[in-house]
């Protein structure tokens, strides 16, 4: 009878540590999943930023380069894909194509000293230029987020209960295709 007793109180000990187990796994999961989503809507909000700054640096700009059209609309093209894109990597597509339709932008501001001085236009590119910084830090920040993420998804024993509870990997913010080459400006 004492023998079974000891055996009962065992595995009972053994089943208390395996769900406790579980259910720490699961809740640090649960964290680490929305610590990526927090940071996934921080690139959304610092976006959201960029493309509420961007017209009135377009408008400032057209002032004084009206003859400049394909320029302004493949910032107005660009912006409405990123408004639109609903996954990462659509979001980081549209996010290169927009910085490459501004850097043709900052070109074309090189070519009109008095708009370079105009107060209103120095203001606007340091919003700009502020505000490409914040989608930095956050796109860096959300890849941390998910690195640990997916680091933790992967260990052993929260592999078994991710697997279990559904918890699946998340992608990278990645530089668009050819950022790596350095864009050449030509006067």
């Amino acid at each position: 009878m004492k023998r079974s007793m000891v055996t009962l109180l065992v595995v009972g000990a053994l089943a208390l540590i395996v769900i406790f187990s579980a259910v720490g796994s699961y809740n640090r999961l649960v964290s680490s999943e929305t610590a990526v989503d927090n940071k996934a809507a921080q690139i959304d909000t610092q976006l959201q930023r960029r493309e509420d700054v961007i017209p009135n640096l377009v408008n400032t700009v057209k002032g004084y380069a009206a003859h400049e059209k394909e320029v302004f609309q493949a910032i107005a093209d660009a912006r409405s894909r990123l408004a639109g894109a609903g996954t990462t990597a659509e979001k980081a597509e549209a996010n290169g194509q927009l910085e490459s339709a501004l850097s043709r932008l900052l070109v074309i501001v090189e070519n009109y000293p008095n708009l370079k001085a105009d107060a209103q236009f120095t203001r606007l590119m340091d919003e700009l230029s502020g505000t490409e910084n914040r989608i930095a830090v956050a796109r860096q920040d959300y890849n941390n987020s998910v690195t640990g993420y997916n680091t933790r998804i992967r260990r052993f024993p929260a592999a078994i209960y991710a697997s279990m509870f559904g918890f699946e990997k998340k992608d990278l913010f990645k530089a668009a295709p050819g950022a790596e080459t350095v864009p050449e400006v030509q006067f």
